[in-house]
């Protein structure tokens, strides 16, 4: 119950709820003692602005973008106040202001929120007509309410520097577990794999999400505050989570075959199977330790499961003999070894979290870490570079300022008491992409209904400001919580504070209500209109381009998997660098597939096929993890010429799949003589692990890892070669219909 608790309120969307709500309330209850209300609100307003562009990053990245929002929010209250009087000058302004804030999301998610809060002060700044000098002065209290919040937010922040970072940590521990424990549910008999994968996937990309935000908050901080002990801890609980991400990919079989292999031994997988939920419930203790900051013992569960599976390979061997079934014998030693090493990384990231692990350790050298920071480019030219219909963001700027021109007008020529809410509800729901504008829309309306007849209900009975005051603030630190992690439960919270606010200040508050909910739902008409029928970004046009990226880093990251086998030595940092863009691209290929299942059932174009290409390509990638992750965890052997020329051929199947989804339909495939040549090379692999399995020296130590090696490595070729060709395919096929 108690760690329930500490869940619900010791996490970042419930500080980030606090610090808003100390800023906007402190101000009105101050200064409302000296009879200043409307100066506490405007205080209160400039601090709810400048709230969402508090975005997680450096220190320095950080105040940079709050002051730079605020610095923005000041100065556009100040332009529109001024000219929102004329109307010759304010249509062309208001276009031109909406049009700019919306284009400089192009700079990323910091860049994304300050365009927001922006966006929001355009619309608010026809909330009211102040004229002269006390258009200054509200000006000037808006500029205070920012800087007031920003003294918060570092107030928070210098209280507890590294809470951010420790629950960023646990979420990827918990989502790390989720995921481990997913790969476990494969190995049911009767387990759904389609239904599985495609859950694993969608984890993929929030594991993705918060990898980015990881590296961008501890690296960034690790370079620039001489590498602090804790920097350095958590630097290493992340890489070695990157790791484990890593080993589970690579970890894959054929479970079918499996299955069939062990129908006599059914104990054998079913006690791999506990091991893996062990790994990812160690991982999930190791999340609520840090999550709610007590401390973590270590149990012995762990490698008791694991001398566990070595004792069941043990009995397995006996029973079968050494000769009785050899590669089933080598896939139980590959399983073990999988095991192990996750086991292993696991261990690690116990020690750096229990203070265990020494100094020394502590301060190894990160070389050149910076390089895995996601360059962020803030050059004219990035911006210059998306002024044109094939940018998705440049067709939402113009579609997002069109609307809210058309709002505004319709605001003036119809009765609507006041317009400003109409604008303020299609900045808020309307987004890119038309699935998402859709759910918003509806999230928006049900949670404004929902807390219309909450607030009301409440103000039937009780009448006391005071009281209503305090259900305010409860309301308000609620509706910042949940806006980031459920918008329609975000949505009713704000909903039922604004109301209780209007109760405490005017006598009509159901005549206010009513009028707002109507601009909601027609704000909410002209967005959800304007997304469908003015320069629509369906996700079909884009899957093309994120599937190209995909099998891109795929084949970047086998190349250097070929050069790393080749050369061996240590593990390169370009070798590390293709591993993570092989692992972002494949989440956001699938979040691109998610987004278009929300749209029309019309727009949903090759969903199968696109599907099956989304699945090849995240099995393309699991195949050379596990290539990957053995010749780094094993000491192999020298390539054959045949691994070459079979590996070559998967990059080659890759590069002409790239070249079709480009657009060249006379891509050029395999001549003769190189078919020839790989016929040759396939039957040279396959014929060494046959005679490898056939061998009675299996005893040998020596020998028998040379024939996992044969056999793995073999394995994941062929399996390469076959996965690159169905991929090939099934680009030709969408290419066909397009």
């Amino acid at each position: 119950m108690i760690h329930k608790i500490r869940k619900y309120t010791d996490n970042t969307n419930v500080a980030n709820a606090l610090k808003a709500t100390i800023a906007c309330v402190l101000p009105v209850i101050i200064l409302s003692q000296f009879g200043h209300f409307q100066q506490g609100f405007a205080i209160a307003i400039g601090a709810l602005l400048t709230f969402p562009s508090d975005v997680p990053g450096s220190f320095s990245h950080k105040v940079k973008g709050i002051l730079i929002a605020v610095f923005l929010i000041t100065t556009t209250t100040l332009l529109l106040g001024f000219i929102q009087q004329n109307p010759i000058i304010v249509y062309p302004v208001l276009l031109v202001l909406a049009f700019f804030f919306s284009m400089i999301s192009v700079y990323g998610h910091r860049a994304n929120m300050i365009s927001f809060v922006c966006l929001i002060t355009v619309t608010l700044a026809f909330s009211h007509s102040y004229k002269g000098w006390e258009l200054v002065e509200h000006s000037v209290y808006i500029l205070t309410g920012g800087l007031f919040y920003l003294c918060i937010s570092l107030l928070f922040y210098f209280l507890r520097p590294h809470r951010y970072m420790e629950l960023q940590i646990a979420d990827c521990l918990r989502l790390t577990s989720k995921y481990l424990k997913l790969r476990g549910d494969l190995w049911n008999i009767d387990a759904n794999r389609s239904e599985i994968t495609e859950k694993q996937l969608e984890i993929q990309v929030e594991i993705n999400t918060i990898h980015e935000n990881i590296r961008e908050f501890l690296i960034r901080n690790t370079i620039n505050s001489s590498n602090s002990d804790e920097n350095r801890k958590m630097l290493i609980v992340f890489t070695n989570l990157v790791e484990i991400l890593e080993i589970a990919l690579s970890f894959a079989f054929n479970h079918n075959e499996l299955h069939q292999k062990f129908d006599n031994h059914p104990k054998t997988l079913k006690t791999y199977q506990n091991l893996a939920y062990t790994i990812a419930e160690t991982l999930k203790k190791l999340s609520q330790s840090l999550e709610t900051n007590t401390k973590y013992i270590s149990d012995h569960s762990l490698f008791d499961d694991l001398e566990k599976l070595e004792r069941i390979i043990e009995r397995y061997q006996t029973e079968v003999g050494t000769t009785g079934s050899a590669e089933g014998l080598l896939m139980l030693k590959n399983m073990q070894h999988y095991a192990e090493k996750q086991i292993e990384k696991i261990k690690i990231i116990e020690k750096a979290l229990t203070g265990s692990m020494n100094m020394e350790e502590l301060k190894r050298k990160h070389k050149e870490i910076e390089k895995f920071l996601t360059p962020q480019n803030y050059r004219l030219g990035t911006l210059l570079e998306n002024l044109s219909f094939s940018s998705t963001t440049f067709r939402h700027s113009l579609r997002l300022s069109l609307t809210i021109l058309v709002g505004f007008i319709i605001g003036k020529l119809l009765p609507f008491q006041n317009g400003y809410w109409i604008l303020l509800t299609i900045v808020v729901i309307m987004r890119p992409g038309y699935g998402l504008t859709k759910q918003r829309s509806f999230e928006r309306i049900f949670g404004t209904i929902i807390g219309g007849i909450i607030a009301f209900g409440v103000l039937y009975f009780v009448h006391n400001n005071y009281i209503l005051g305090t259900l305010s603030v409860i309301a308000m630190i609620l509706g910042f919580t949940y806006s980031q992690i459920n918008y329609k439960i975000g949505a009713t919270f704000v909903t039922i504070y604004v109301i209780f606010i209007y109760g405490m200040l005017t006598p009509n508050v159901t005549e206010v209500v009513q009028y707002r909910i109507l601009d909601t739902v027609f704000g909410a008409v002209l967005a959800f209109l304007a997304n469908y029928f003015l320069w629509p970004s369906w996700e079909f046009l884009n899957l093309n381009k994120y599937l190209e990226k995909s099998i891109a880093a795929n084949r970047n990251y086998l190349k250097e998997i070929t050069l790393f086998y080749n050369q061996k030595g240590e593990v390169t940092v370009a070798y590390k660098l293709s591993r993570k863009q092989a692992f972002i691209e494949i989440g956001n290929l699938m979040a691109s597939f998610q987004r278009m299942k929300q749209e029309p059932k019309s727009k949903q174009k090759n969903k199968a096929k696109v599907y099956k290409a989304v699945v090849l390509n995240h099995t393309v990638l699991s195949s050379a993890a596990s290539l990957g992750t053995y010749v780094q965890s094993h000491k192999t052997t020298k390539a054959s010429k045949a691994f070459n020329i079979v590996a070559e051929t998967v990059i080659r199947n890759l590069d002409l799949a790239i070249e079709i989804l480009n657009g060249k339909q006379n891509a050029v495939a395999l001549t003769n003589d190189e078919k020839e040549r790989l016929d040759l090379s396939f039957s040279e692999l396959k014929n060494i692990r046959a005679q490898e399995l056939r061998s009675d020296t299996i005893d040998d130590e020596d020998f028998q890892l040379k024939m996992e090696e044969a056999q793995l490595v073999i394995d994941q070729l062929i399996w390469l070669i076959n996965l690159s060709e169905n991929l090939l395919k099934v680009t030709k096929n969408l290419n066909m219909e397009e």
